[in-house]
């Protein structure tokens, strides 16, 4: 729905399926590229994003009209089809490169002089109203050079939201901010009393590029969210689309949502985006998009997610003290045909791609299942706090893959996993492509599980008998309704298979007596240690598939 003013006044089924089901699985690929720079890392975002005349002539243009119209007295709904005009006007442009740099003395801040400018909170937007939401800023400065346009959508109309150089506190730097004028901001973050009525906490942050991310109630920053990706692998680089301009709709005194805009541009891409954002003990987005491709690219990546996975109980490390240190630790894939899928993700030595090609998507997300402090023991980091995010299709979405791109992190500082779905078929140059989905930030409660059973860890290495050079062992265990139901001595057997450059030595399963959860061992044999190995293994009592698929992957080595 648009935002009115006056101008001229001031988405239960049965708990297991059959072995029939799987006859025709999620077909999975891999492909593990030897060479790095063959995918541009998402560790870096790129220090400069570009903003095209075409959008700011459009810009203008528009609040002209809207001024007009007020004074005029004619009523006004500005929506998401006024951001997907400005999209198809500017897509039929060539995108044209404006450099804005902010002052020179901004530029060159370090880090800590950096992190020490801060919005005074005072200051925010609707604060003095006393809304249920506000908004702060972000100074330029460092690697954050190329403003963005942020209105306030209101009943008296739009108003372009103006920086102050008095809106911000600037630490211990001595900066002559006198002479610099109106120079913009590096983004916005939205606040809401998530966590009790005393304070308002952030809720979501738009900052660089098309990034942003949000918490729900007790959720601590982790993963981060794109409105689009372009070539994450399979181009000859990665493009990072930008969001250039933002409307936001200044919330009624009793709203619980909060409604942005968002105008995105890139060398290859134009598009517009509404978010309707939901806080809540899982904050929820419903987000709406329209893009417009300039020119051909080889991989569109909708609805990206960004995480980092440094190590974790799949993949331990040798010297630090904690168990595991990761923003996510799965990618969970739901189809339409009623298979669930589990991924443990990897920290790989170069980079791995790995898709999964169905006919029609249920879900997907970036998890963190592992919700332990003793699984972390970071009392600073709370990794057991990161919210997980899963992202819903709203309508049919047809044929496409789900592209997982890992790649390699020396440390926790740098986001080294992508996630995102590709559409079978690309539009073509200048053709709209609709899409909406929900996105939910889930902490400890995830309400999108497989209705029957579910991997809560996957370990690597061997027991007591040692393993040979070309031979590794994973255990996996498994909990959920199917198997806390299961009758005394049931019988429930492991079947694991792996469809290329893999032979299953062993494979187990029992029900371990400490914790109720059942347990599935696998041996294999990677045939071919250059080339990567799929392993697929899911729990099976008589025809009942009891779980979830474990879904793992042996890199080259």
């Amino acid at each position: 729905m648009g935002t009115q003013f006056a101008a001229a006044s001031s988405v239960p089924g049965d708990l297991s399926t059959t072995a029939s089901d799987r006859n025709n699985p999620v077909r999975c690929t891999a492909t593990c590229y030897g060479d790095a720079s063959q995918v541009k890392s998402s560790q870096s975002m790129p220090s400069r994003f570009d903003v095209t005349a075409a959008a700011q002539r459009l810009a203008a243009a528009f609040l002209v009209l809207l001024s007009a119209l007020a004074y005029a007295g004619t009523a006004w709904t500005f929506s998401f089809d006024d951001v997907a005009g400005m999209a198809r006007l500017q897509a039929q442009q060539p995108y044209r490169v404006i450099v804005r740099k902010p002052p020179a003395e901004l530029a060159a801040l370090n880090y800590d002089q950096y992190r020490d400018i801060r919005f005074r909170p005072e200051r925010a937007q609707w604060h003095a109203e006393n809304l249920p939401f506000e908004l702060m800023f972000f100074h330029l400065g460092k690697f954050q050079t190329e403003p963005v346009r942020i209105n306030e959508i209101a009943p008296q109309g739009i108003r372009p939201i103006r920086y102050r150089s008095a809106d911000f506190d600037y630490g211990k730097n001595k900066l002559a901010t006198q002479g610099w004028g109106d120079i913009g901001f590096a983004g916005f973050r939205a606040h809401y009393p998530l966590n009790g009525g005393q304070y308002k906490d952030e809720l979501v942050v738009f900052l660089g590029a098309s990034y942003f991310r949000a918490l729900g109630a007790g959720q601590h920053y982790g993963l981060s969210a794109r409105g689009l990706a372009i070539d994450t692998v399979g181009g000859q680089a990665e493009e990072f689309p930008r969001f250039t301009e933002f409307w936001i709709a200044k919330p009624a005194a009793k709203a619980d949502t909060l409604t942005v805009y968002a105008l995105l541009d890139s060398p290859r891409a134009s598009g517009a985006y509404q978010f309707d954002i939901r806080p809540g003990v899982e904050t929820v987005m419903s987000v709406r998009a329209r893009i417009f491709l300039r020119a051909g690219v080889a991989t569109l990546g909708i609805a990206p997610l960004t995480s980092m996975f440094a190590f974790g109980e799949n993949q331990p490390h040798r010297s630090d003290f904690r168990p595991e240190v990761h923003d996510s630790d799965g990618l969970m894939v739901a189809t339409t045909g009623g298979e669930w899928l589990w991924r443990p993700l990897l920290n790989p030595n170069n980079t791995l791609t790995t898709s999964f090609s169905m006919p029609g998507l249920k879900g997907f997300g970036l998890m963190q299942r592992d919700r332990n402090f003793a699984s972390y023991e970071d009392s600073e980091a709370s990794y057991e706090l990161r919210p997980s995010a899963w992202i819903e299709p709203v309508g049919s979405w047809g044929p496409g893959r789900v592209e997982l791109v890992q790649l390699h992190t020396p440390d926790e500082t740098n986001d080294n996993i992508v996630a995102y779905w590709v559409f079978e078929r690309l539009p073509a140059t200048g053709e709209p492509l609709d899409v909406s989905y929900r996105l939910h930030w889930q902490g400890s409660k995830q309400t999108q599980r497989p209705p029957g059973g579910w991997v809560v860890q996957t370990r690597a290495g061997r027991g007591f008998a040692e393993l040979a050079p070309d031979e590794q062992q994973f255990i996996v265990d498994f909990t959920g309704p199917t198997l806390t139901g299961l009758a005394h001595g049931a019988a429930v057997k492991a079947v694991v298979t792996a469809p290329a450059n893999g032979q299953i030595l062993e494979a187990n399963a029992y029900r371990v007596a400490a914790t109720g959860s059942w347990r599935m061992t696998v041996r294999v044999k990677q045939l071919n240690p250059k080339e990567p190995t799929e392993l697929r293994g899911f729990l099976q009592s008589g025809e009942d598939i009891l779980t979830e698929t474990w879904s793992n992957v042996l890199p080259a080595r």
